[in-house]
């Protein structure tokens, strides 16, 4: 075809597509099939329907974009170009996987301005979006008025073959359909090519049907390359179901244009290489230099930053008339959006005494986040089937559900997976929510990849995790956590808390919740046993991660080092070692990263060089403690699986008490 017969949608479309075939010839890396084969939706969907200021990424209201399947990350980038955000340029679409390059291989949420979530791990993106559904529906059942919709956009997400073979999509769409969330709306590119060739081989499920049992409405575009009208029709149709999340399969051809390499997993994962690029311009009458656009297509494309100037122009008038009449929800919901805590919020969290009764510190975690729900209406979610053994539910709040969304309390059912990444689309919608997902400390193995993309990604969610070591007891091995601790603490940019007793319990949900309004998350390590009130913990000490709970006279001959419910051992153990003559310094290290970030003086001032004697007492693998006791210290740790049996027992059993820390002490002292 000539250029010249080419509709200014088309001309379009093939920008998107050129664009993305160009930036992945220069940098010799990158997939350019899916944006070929996915350009036309795309193009229909922010053209015709998304609601968005360029000018303003982050402006409120605005429609939400995840592009789920985010190795076609070239789509993203191009639309953002054509659309007139200023942080994508041709100069960075040139220079598209390079070094500092806004335009990474994977969309980044940190990286590009218009870009919501981090996306790569497939199914992440789509799951994402149900957090992000999640939010508009509670923010919108809680602040708007029969005369005033201040919170009223949608999810739109494109997902391919990849997300729907991933569980987690399973779980998290599940639980859409559950909820009824019919503000998101999702676009299957059902291109039938993974990198193994055709889904064929290993994916001939009826995905529709699957949606449709989920209790998803449900479409099918048959022709998704040319046929825009039934793209938009389509749309037009998931709008108008509003009690249902919808799902539009659109048939693609992966790469399509190429004469050579459409519908093959050669287009799927590598650069056309220079021949095929030039038959694939032949082909789509593409007359154009490498990285060059229409001047009429920019000009029509960039008609987005006027529509999205008055679009947000518009929602201030309203959001202006709101504050008039409800001048207290308004005042909340703006402190929502500023991402600041009320003043005097952390003077609810309960300090304790010796004399206070002994507790889990999971109740200790209860009692925290119901007083904090009473100065911190942002604060919604839930646990994994687990509520009354992870005890969150923020009691008298009432249930999150179809027809109740002003609620917090989330059931997630069990679906760790899908939880974790709901609680990072929450936490990235940009709304102010300060969202929590709780379950076992040993199912972190089943969240492990949303656990990291919230701290990848700057989600500031708290993982509120129970049962988190060999005291857990009778149901043993399987759900005894040994690794666990030491495999979350290397993961950068996630503090790790285990605190000791109720006042430490309280410091956790202090750093945990400046942090989430930070854009950080947190994770929260919490036994299921009794564990004593200390004397010396206090909630200013968690906050530097490590802190001296008993100090000798004089420079000490040992250091007991304790996190979690063994820093009573070391409590313990450290009066018998005094009364025997021996000076002795407790540290209580609940965070370690907390403590590696002070600066030399502090940390000398507790863990002093001289004294190179030192003991760590930790009921997990003794990974990675080598940094706090030296060469010459030692730990008692367990580096076995654990056992069923009751909690104090299979604690004894395996050298968790008082005796054996005293005994290993006197060994160091020699």
């Amino acid at each position: 075809m000539a250029v010249a017969t080419q509709s200014l949608e088309e001309l379009s479309i093939n920008s998107i597509r050129f664009l993305a075939i160009d930036a992945v010839e220069k940098a010799k890396s990158g997939h350019p099939g899916l944006p070929m084969g996915a350009a036309p939706m795309a193009f229909v969907l922010w053209d015709r329907f998304m609601r968005f200021n360029p000018k303003n990424p982050k402006w409120f209201n605005r429609d939400r974009f995840i592009l789920s399947a985010g190795h076609g990350s070239m789509l993203q980038y191009a639309l953002l170009y054509l659309f007139g955000y200023d942080s994508v340029t041709i100069e960075d679409i040139k220079q598209f996987r390079q070094w500092e390059s806004k335009t990474p291989g994977h969309p980044e949420n940190f990286m590009t301005a218009g870009v919501e979530v981090t996306t790569g791990p497939l199914g992440q993106g789509i799951a994402n979006g149900v957090g992000f559904a999640i939010a508009e529906a509670h923010l919108a059942a809680k602040y708007n008025k029969p005369d005033a919709n201040i919170v009223d956009h949608y999810t739109y997400v494109i997902l391919g073959d990849g997300c729907n073979m991933e569980g987690v999509s399973g779980e998290a769409c599940s639980f859409a359909g559950h909820l009824g969330l019919g503000k998101l709306i999702a676009l299957y590119d059902d291109n039938h090519i993974s990198i193994d060739g055709s889904t064929d081989v290993a994916f001939t499920e009826d995905v529709s049907k699957r949606f449709e049992a989920y209790g998803w409405h449900v479409q099918h575009v048959e022709n998704g390359n040319t046929d825009l009208d039934a793209i938009a029709k389509a749309i037009e149709a998931a709008k108008a179901v509003t009690d249902k999340p919808s799902f539009i399969k659109v048939t693609t051809t992966i790469g399509y244009g190429s004469p050579n390499k459409a519908n093959t997993a050669g287009v799927h994962g590598a650069a056309l290489g220079t021949d095929e690029v030039a038959l694939t311009r032949k082909n789509l009458g593409w007359e154009y230099e490498p990285f060059v656009v229409p001047q009429d297509v920019l000009n029509h494309t960039h008609k987005a930053v006027e529509r999205g100037a008055g679009y947000e122009s518009e929602w201030n008038k309203a959001f202006a008339d709101y504050k008039a009449k409800y001048p207290q929800e308004a005042a909340e919901f703006e402190r929502y959006l500023s991402g600041k805590l009320p003043d005097g919020w952390d003077k609810v969290l309960p300090t304790y005494t010796p004399e206070d009764k002994g507790l889990p510190t999971r109740k200790h975690s209860e009692t925290c986040l119901n007083k904090l729900s009473a100065v911190l209406p942002e604060l919604i979610g839930g646990s994994a089937d687990l509520t009354h053994s992870n005890l969150t539910e923020l009691k008298g709040k009432g249930d999150f559900q179809k027809g109740q969304y002003q609620n917090p309390n989330i059931h997630y059912g069990v679906r760790e997976h899908g939880m974790g990444a709901i609680v990072n689309g929450i936490a990235l919608h940009g709304s102010g929510l300060i969202p929590y997902g709780a379950t076992f400390l040993i199912f972190t193995d089943y969240m492990r990849a949303p656990i990291r993309l919230s701290a990848l990604s700057q989600a500031g969610g708290i993982w509120v995790m129970t049962h988190d070591s060999i005291g857990q007891g009778e149901d043993g091995p399987t759900h005894q956590p040994i690794e666990t601790l030491a495999s979350l603490r290397a993961i950068p940019k996630l503090t790790v808390l285990r605190p000791a007793d109720g006042t430490e319990t309280s410091g956790a949900y202090k750093v945990a919740i400046e942090r989430a309004k930070a854009n950080a998350p947190t994770l929260l390590a919490l036994t299921r046993q009794n564990v004593p009130n200390l004397a010396g913990t206090s909630i200013e000490g968690v906050a530097k991660g490590g802190y001296i709970v008993v100090d000798s006279d004089g420079t000490p001959d040992i250091i007991l080092i304790g996190t979690g419910s063994e820093l009573s051992l070391a409590v313990t153990a450290a009066e018998k070692l005094t009364a025997e003559g021996k000076k002795v310094r407790v540290v209580s290290l609940p965070a370690w990263d907390l403590f590696d970030a002070q600066d030399a003086a502090y940390k000398e001032s507790v863990l002093p060089k001289a004294v190179t004697k030192r003991l760590s007492v930790e009921a997990a693998s003794s990974f990675g403690w080598h940094k706090y006791v030296g060469s010459e210290g030692a730990t008692v740790s367990i580096d076995t699986f654990g056992a069923s049996a009751p909690g104090n027992v299979v604690l004894e059993k395996f050298g968790f008490s008082v005796d054996n820390v005293l005994a290993k002490a006197k060994e160091l002292l020699g």
